[in-house]
């Protein structure tokens, strides 16, 4: 029985001691904030902050101090931003210890988060966003997208994760196929971010169809080969007079090519008989007479 008291003693020391576990599954959706709260023991609490990218400090909502519920209105941190735009996390708190801060997404797209979709294709994926939004309206050029990316599972937030900035759309190439990919995209302005980031969506690269298109069109050519010689040899063989007639060209006798039907006067002509003609009988010829 002591040592059982003692062993849990130690155990709720130690627990105490450490930091708790981090919320999870932070969303924004309304300006409702909610999240996953750990299951280990100890029940902890939690607080929410918000920063405007004007500012870039973070402070504490106070309606959302040392919570031990999963939920939170923050619709008053509307009137601490910029254009209505702040950035939200979350901090689970125990014994004195925090967690890390865990960054909150939106589900929705608005003013303050971009609305985008994805388009997958053969090692890489494009990100379709568009340049007429509400910060690009206030600030041009200097407005642009930040895409974070990585693989199924990465944390997509974190200092060492891929991301591209773009005005608009944008194409992520040199992906793995049959590998799943997670997208974040965010608003900037002059490289700082902007309102809440776009909660993650994934999406499957699919593998290179080309070997099977290749296999596929040379089969259909063998195919194509083995049948059409035989019967260009067929044709050139036993044929050959039946193809010469069709590529006689057709030609149509003019009308007034033959005379018209005889009458009595050309009969007459062709019956009567030729004129004769006088000419002088040679009896014979000598070879002198030839010399001469």
């Amino acid at each position: 029985m002591p040592f059982s008291v003692l062993f849990m003693l130690v155990f709720v020391q130690a627990l105490s001691a450490s930091p708790p576990a981090p919320p999870q599954n932070i969303h924004v959706s309304n300006w409702l904030l909610t999240w996953t709260p750990s299951t280990e023991e100890g029940d902890p609490t939690y607080t929410v902050q918000y920063s405007s990218f004007s500012s870039g400090v973070w402070t504490n909502v106070p309606s959302c101090v040392h919570m031990s519920s999963n939920s939170c209105n923050v619709t008053s941190t509307k009137a601490e931003g910029e254009h209505g735009c702040v950035m939200l996390r979350v901090q689970a708190e125990r014994g004195g210890r925090t967690s890390t801060s865990v960054k909150a997404c939106s589900r929705h797209g608005d003013s303050c988060t971009p609305d985008f979709s994805l388009t997958p294709r053969s090692g890489s994926l494009t990100v379709n966003l568009s340049s007429n939004h509400s910060l690009a309206l206030e600030y041009a050029a200097h407005a642009k997208h930040r895409v974070y990316y990585g693989k199924e599972g990465e944390p997509l937030l974190a200092n060492y994760t891929k991301y591209k900035d773009a005005v608009a759309s944008v194409t992520i190439s040199e992906l793995q196929e049959g590998q799943r990919y997670c997208v974040q995209v965010q608003y900037l302005y002059f490289r700082n971010p902007v309102g809440l980031a776009t909660c993650t969506q994934c999406e499957l690269i699919p593998e290179s169809k080309k070997e099977g298109q290749t296999v596929i069109i040379a089969v259909v050519l063998i195919v194509v080969l083995v049948c059409l010689i035989p019967g260009v040899a067929y044709f050139l063989i036993f044929k050959t007079e039946r193809i010469k007639q069709c590529l006689q060209p057709s030609y149509n006798l003019p009308e007034n090519f033959l005379p018209e039907p005889f009458s009595e006067h050309h009969l007459s002509i062709y019956s009567s008989s030729p004129t004769e003609e006088c000419w002088d009988v040679i009896s014979s010829i000598s070879c002198q007479e030839l010399s001469n």
